[in-house]
């Protein structure tokens, strides 16, 4: 007898319904086995069916598939027809071989369906899983112990700039700005060494990434660890904030700037002096301050409307800033009213007072309207004339007035008001 070369371990299937279907769906996905023939006496039979579609030879009749089968005697054959004559059939091509059926074929086929089942939840649960990862608005970037990138997400993909493909085994550095990047490989050395780590375990912590342009932006990441094969692995849950920063930065800035001329207010100005008054104590220097108010501000806003007092405002507040120093501060402290802080200031206040005067009485061209105003400045000096905050501002405040009372667009000091005081 001539034995035909084949592919996988012969295998012959008697019985095409349900079992001898799922039977053939998985030796068709197994190389170590062929199936070479499969009989049913019902033509529409899904095993059948299934077997056309692949190619393999099907019969009417289990006698018919036995004799196609007589070349390859190791052959093993499966009876799922529950038709116990069969074992005499293929006695009479093949003697003394056993044939797989009844409760050992039932047996099998459970272990099949159970099998199939469990693949079938198996590829389910990695489909969802892959969807997931795939969807999930965060980055999702797996590396390997040596650093190296193993899986990186659509999301981040859009977060980094680069595709999967362009990152996949390289260096998870190329996503780190210095001195991050010089200093990964020991990180990971050191936790694999000692089991120490500053990042896994700890959810959303800030850090600065690079995007494939050269671009640098605020991160949050949190790192787990999984051990996959006795392989240790590390994934990453990255989240672009330069949004949630900036809206941040925008959020602090409105609470310490005037929203109108995005100069100082009045709570980051008493922060300033509350510093510059430490500094001065420490370093035995003196400190101004002046308090400014405009002159002929409500006539130009009741006129011209509340949109050319805002105008001037603002045009107001860029002339003072040319006024003062870097080391010193001007902040909008209410409506027309001006606050100055000049440190080390023995002998300056005099000259910043008269810039301040002189800068504002040049005209303001508010849209074709040209407008005048001036300004009444009150001045008191840390340590001369107060210690306190409060009574330094206070001191400014009352001197101010006094300008005002002798003819305005002019600055007076807080000894010239105690002089007046009887």
């Amino acid at each position: 007898m001539t034995t035909q070369r084949i592919q996988g371990h012969p295998v012959l299937i008697i019985g095409a319904g349900r079992g001898g279907h799922a039977l053939l769906e998985m030796f068709l996905e197994d190389n170590l086995v062929q199936v070479i023939a499969i009989a049913d006496t019902n033509p529409d039979a899904q095993g059948i069916q299934l077997a056309k579609k692949n190619g393999i030879p099907a019969f009417d009749h289990a006698a018919d598939a036995l004799l196609a089968c007589r070349h390859h005697p190791d052959c093993i054959v499966y009876n799922l027809s529950h038709n116990d004559a069969i074992a005499d059939e293929v006695d009479k091509i093949f003697p003394g071989k056993r044939v797989a059926s009844g409760p050992e074929v039932k047996l099998f086929w459970q272990m099949i369906m159970n099998l199939k089942q469990t693949k079938g939840e198996l590829e389910k649960s990695q489909s969802q899983l892959q969807a997931i990862i795939h969807n999930v608005m965060d980055g999702i970037i797996t590396i390997n112990e040596a650093g190296e990138i193993q899986g990186f997400n659509p999301a981040a993909e859009q977060i980094f700039g680069y595709l999967q493909q362009e990152v996949s085994g390289e260096n998870v550095k190329i996503l780190m700005p210095e001195p991050a990047k010089s200093e990964h490989d020991d990180h990971i050395n050191r936790y694999l060494c000692t089991g120490l780590s500053g990042l896994l375990g700890v959810r959303g912590r800030e850090v600065t990434a690079v995007r494939k342009n050269g671009e640098q932006f605020p991160m949050e990441l949190s790192v787990s660890k999984m051990v996959l094969g006795a392989q240790n692995y590390f994934v990453g849950i990255v989240r672009d904030i330069t949004e949630r920063k900036l809206a941040e930065h925008k959020i602090a800035h409105l609470a310490h700037y005037d929203y109108l001329t995005d100069l100082p207010n009045r709570a980051l100005f008493l922060d300033k002096l509350a510093h510059s008054l430490a500094l001065a104590r420490r370093n035995r220097y003196k400190v101004a301050v002046l308090f400014l108010d405009l002159d002929g501000f409500k006539k130009i806003n009741d006129t011209l409307g509340h949109d050319a007092g805002d105008l001037l405002l603002q045009e107001v507040a860029d002339r003072l800033k040319k006024t003062i120093r870097a080391s010193d501060t001007v902040a909008r402290v209410g409506g027309d009213e001006f606050t100055f802080v000049l440190n080390d200031a023995d002998g300056h206040a005099a000259i910043v007072a008269n810039k301040i005067i002189s800068t504002l009485s040049e005209p303001f061209d508010l849209k074709g309207q040209i407008c005048h105003v001036g300004g009444s400045i009150g001045i008191s000096i840390f340590p001369d004339d107060a210690q306190p905050l409060e009574t330094l501002i206070a001191q400014a405040d009352a001197a101010m007035y006094l300008a005002k009372q002798s003819g305005k667009n002019t600055f007076k000091f807080h000894q010239d008001v105690v002089r007046l005081t009887p």
